[in-house]
């Protein structure tokens, strides 16, 4: 045998013959492990399913900023103190966790006053700079707080207004469990693609296998946004009666495609 192997031609037939056996073990392999080949293609179909869900908001999150101005910080803080501390109070009476009510920012800022430039043919008094000088603070706190029952939002609507509060945002009208409502969706959506791909395997005489790709698309509701904002811009601290606020429905829809493995 070694004798054999000592001549070049067939040494190199042999070696070859070894090579070839590898390739064949390590395609066999993958085979094996992963049921096809990268290079055979896969008799498969693709089919589509749209599900959609419609729930009814539980959460409605306002939003309300308080601002004074003042000579020093501390008398403009006090003063929006003051008005954020009568907001909280009528907020606390509606039965509102603590945990649901939440600071989003609290700024102070300088007020600056410019000097103006002289009038042309006009003698100045005193020589005119552009330095600015500070002449004042704004203090503003702007909180945010989460209802969870949709019914009382109107009324914490109106008791802001009764503590003077004049820049209020939403209610923002929005599903707590969002996560839940689009499983919904999606659940509707894969079965109605599973159904349309029995259907197309039957006409076309062939077996399910499984499920080889699956992509996911949708629309997700965003909240609904009422305005609370009266007359020149503002809330009418003197008004009494809630706004009537219909939160109406929210539609999730979730899209899918899935291809099926066909024999």
């Amino acid at each position: 045998m070694n004798q054999i192997l000592e001549h070049k031609p067939i040494r190199y037939a042999v070696l070859s013959v070894l090579v070839l056996l590898s390739v064949f073990l390590l395609v066999s392999a993958w085979q094996s492990a992963f049921g096809h080949s990268q290079f055979e293609p896969i008799n498969a179909i693709t089919v589509e399913g749209t599900g959609e869900v419609n729930t009814v908001p539980d959460v409605a999150r306002i939003t309300f900023t308080v601002s004074e101005a003042a000579a020093s910080v501390k008398v403009a803080q006090d003063l929006a103190t003051k008005k954020t501390d009568a907001a909280l109070a009528s907020i606390k009476k509606l039965d509102v966790d603590d945990k649901d009510v939440k600071t989003l920012g609290y700024n102070v800022s300088p007020k600056y006053e410019y000097n103006q430039p002289c009038p042309p043919g006009m003698a100045c008094a005193q020589m005119v700079t552009g330095t600015p000088r500070i002449v004042g603070y704004d203090v503003s706190q702007t909180v945010q707080v989460t209802v969870r029952d949709t019914a009382k939002a109107s009324d914490v609507l109106a008791g802001l207004a009764t503590a003077g509060v004049q820049n209020i945002s939403g209610p923002e009208f929005s599903v707590d469990d969002e996560d839940a409502a689009r499983a919904d969706a999606r659940g509707k959506a894969i079965e109605e693609a599973r159904a349309k791909a029995k259907l197309l395997a039957k006409q076309l005489g062939v077996h399910l296998g499984k499920v080889v790709s699956y992509s996911e698309g949708g629309n997700y509701p965003g909240p609904m946004m009422y305005s609370t904002v009266a007359k020149g811009g503002m809330m009418d601290a003197s008004r009494e009666q809630a706004p009537s606020l219909p939160t109406g429905e929210n539609k999730t829809s979730v899209s899918v495609s899935v291809t099926y493995e066909i024999r």
